[in-house]
């Protein structure tokens, strides 16, 4: 039924615009783009990802390249093909590993995260279909004001101009791997249509290492497909209409055989945008999601939990106004709203016993509200900039349950949680300054929210032996920030920035460990992290380099803890990357990725050590005709042992050398 949502907003696109003729006045310029950024933007410092470095990389997944912004990661270290998706939730500058994500990732303008777990479908996302990726880091934004307490990583889809009218992707890689890919994008009156589709499967590594392999082991199979229809149609000469619709599975298989996950996703979006003397933004959009997840025993070997049903729906919508309020002034009001609803089903059984009986059933669900208003500012005074904003947003939490049933007896036990609601009030502050055309000086202070997700309230995990419960009582995480930064352009293609920041996440939410093999997510009374981010960018006729490095200095606040000052989970205190790239017009070309991540731990007792990491990456092309280039691309040259988990001593391994070769056309 979710399904049939698509098709019906696809009618909702005007085909009619695309009737218009070369010959009406005025000129019809279609962008299929957002408004534009307002001037203060630089102020809050972001690092921006062009087409031509996303199309360049040696996975050919956008979660990798997002790896060239030191600072950002995901909970564990392993990509899409090897992770359990609902572990990758992703957040920036070391704030503590979470399986949720503390960033508020975009794309187009619509929330990606999953609506019940709060991960990104990254196998959802190919780089093929996006035109440039921007991740600010630090808190606050001012739509959608819920998530961004890390950062915000926004993504924009290809506009007509950077998609070609046909194009095809074949590669063959290691471990019997193979990734297809195709797009079509014809014209249709002043407006446009794509359609590209994605399909990547291979059989996968083994994550366990092999001194602890046993006859049960399983490579890390997978299986994904996604596909992708955007539309774009003129409305008049200043306003065009954007309609998006992604369907998308996945399958993968992790670590033992028959532990097998399943996500698959509908969504669907349409967005108005005018550029005239009043300009406006809205966007509506839907999300159907849901998840399947069994998992094996690790001494038994047979199942323990079959998370056979996860779904969720995601509804939200925001409109932004820009009034013509002067050269000086670039003026933002808007409100935003989003709704989240899910439900777990899932069933137990004993995995001691040889027949492996269910021992229990579990449903828990509940749902979430946000809505905001807010308005923001940039006022410019020659070479100074100033810009601020504030929202107010009311939240709710509310319908929340668990239940539990005996599968043998028919026993029911269980509990409705109480409906809470709140109001959170945040801002932004920030200035950027010129004092010549070679420097920029920056500074900016922020507040920003996360509420706790749904699996976080109400559904409790085991990665055995590891026993992890639920908290239906977590409140909302709070952010403050302050930084300052400076960018410098010296030469000409050279760009350099420096960023030193200080971020206090009040009531962060960590798996505590309050009993042996057993923690509880709770409300911590603070983590702080301060640090230093560095980027440097250089372009030099065929030659261009671009490289950054965090140092994140974090630490946990929780007197009475045994955890007390020690450094967060997943937060690494040094992360570094460096991309070299050598590419002649219409020759051939070359880039190398070196990525560094430090160590850090599994846990809040830091008693499981994850160990630093140094990989390689490869990327070469060779011209063969007109549109036609052979293309080969190595990971993990080096072939480094990457720890993704470590629970007292067992072990997941990330992505090891893997090597491929195919063909991309484009016309």
């Amino acid at each position: 039924m979710k399904t049939c949502l698509l098709p019906a907003l696809l009618l909702i696109v005007p085909t009619a615009a695309w009737a218009q003729t070369p010959g009406d006045a005025p000129a019809i310029i279609v962008t299929g783009r957002g408004l534009p950024l307002p001037p203060g933007t630089p102020a809050y410092g972001s690092v921006v990802i062009g087409r031509e470095r996303l199309m360049e990389s040696a996975s050919g997944r956008i979660e990798t390249v997002l790896g060239d912004v030191a600072g950002f990661q995901q909970f564990r270290r392993s990509d899409s093909r090897s992770a359990n998706p609902s572990a990758q939730g992703v957040t920036l500058r070391a704030l503590g590993g979470n399986a949720s994500s503390r960033t508020l990732m975009l794309l187009d303008g619509v929330p990606l995260a999953d609506p019940f777990f709060g991960y990104i479908p990254f196998g959802a996302l190919a780089p093929e279909r996006l035109s440039v990726v921007r991740v600010t880091r630090g808190g606050g934004s001012g739509a959608f004001g819920s998530g961004a307490v890390a950062g915000t990583i926004e993504l924009a889809s290809a506009t007509r101009e950077e998609l070609p009218g046909m194009a095809l992707s074949a590669l063959y890689g290691s471990r019997d791997a193979s990734e297809l890919s195709a797009t079509i994008t014809p014209d249709l009156g002043g407006g446009h249509v794509s359609l590209s589709g994605r399909w990547d499967r291979g059989d996968g590594f083994y994550t366990t290492p092999r001194d602890q392999r046993v006859a049960a082991s399983a490579p890390a199979a997978y299986d994904g497909w996604s596909t992708n229809l955007r539309a774009v149609a003129p409305i008049s000469a200043t306003s065009e209409l954007q309609f998006r619709a992604t369907l998308f599975e996945d399958h993968r298989t992790l670590r033992f055989q028959g532990a097998d996950s399943m996500s698959e996703g509908q969504d669907a979006s349409i967005r108005y945008v005018a550029r005239g003397p009043w300009q406006v933004d809205a966007l509506a959009y839907i999300q159907a999601r849901n998840f399947s997840n069994i998992v094996i025993s690790s001494s038994s070997f047979r199942k323990t939990l079959d998370q056979r049903n996860t779904p969720s729906t995601g509804l939200g919508g925001k409109i932004e106004l820009r009034p013509p309020v002067g050269p000086q002034h670039v003026l933002r009001v808007g409100a935003d709203t989003r709704l989240a609803t899910g439900d777990m089903y899932e069933d137990a059984y004993n995995a001691n016993v040889a027949s492996n009986p269910r021992t229990f059933l579990r449903h828990a669900g509940g749902e979430q509200w946000t809505s905001g208003l807010f308005v923001e500012d940039d006022w410019t005074l020659g070479r100074l900039v100033l810009t601020g904003g504030a929202r107010v947003d009311r939240w709710t939490i509310r319908n929340g349950f668990y239940r539990q049933v005996n599968a043998t007896t028919g026993a029911a036990t269980g509990e409705s949680y109480a409906d809470r609601s709140g109001w959170e009030t945040t801002g932004r502050i920030g200035a950027l300054f010129r004092p010549g055309d070679a420097v920029a000086l920056r500074a900016a202070a922020y507040s920003g929210f996360r509420l706790p997700t749904l699996n976080e309230l109400y559904r409790p995990f085991v990665v055995f032996p590891i026993t992890t419960r639920a908290n239906a009582a977590l409140n909302p995480e709070k952010l403050k920030g302050v930084e300052a930064g400076v960018d410098l352009t010296p030469m000409k293609g050279v760009t350099l920035s420096a960023t030193a920041f200080y971020n206090r996440l009040d009531g962060a939410i960590a798996n505590v460990t309050i009993a042996p093999n057993t923690r509880e997510r709770q409300n911590v009374e603070r983590i702080v992290a301060k640090g230093l981010e560095l980027t440097a960018a250089a372009q030099m006729g065929d030659f261009s380099l671009s490289a950054s490095y965090a140092y994140s200095h974090s630490s946990v606040h929780a007197p009475g803890e045994a955890f007390d000052g020690f450094t967060p989970a997943q937060s690494p205190r040094h992360a570094a990357s460096g991309t070299v790239a050598w590419a002649p017009r219409g020759g051939p070309s070359l880039s190398t990725t070196l990525r560094y991540v430090a160590k850090q731990y599994e846990d809040d007792l830091q008693s499981d050590v994850l160990p630093d990491a140094l990989t390689l990456d490869a990327v070469a092309r060779l011209p063969l005709a007109k549109g036609v280039w052979l293309v080969a691309r190595g990971e993990n040259l080096f072939d480094e042992p990457v720890v993704t988990r470590n629970a007292g001593g067992s072990i997941d391994l990330g992505t090891p050398r893997t090597l491929w070769i195919g063909v991309n056309w484009r016309h």
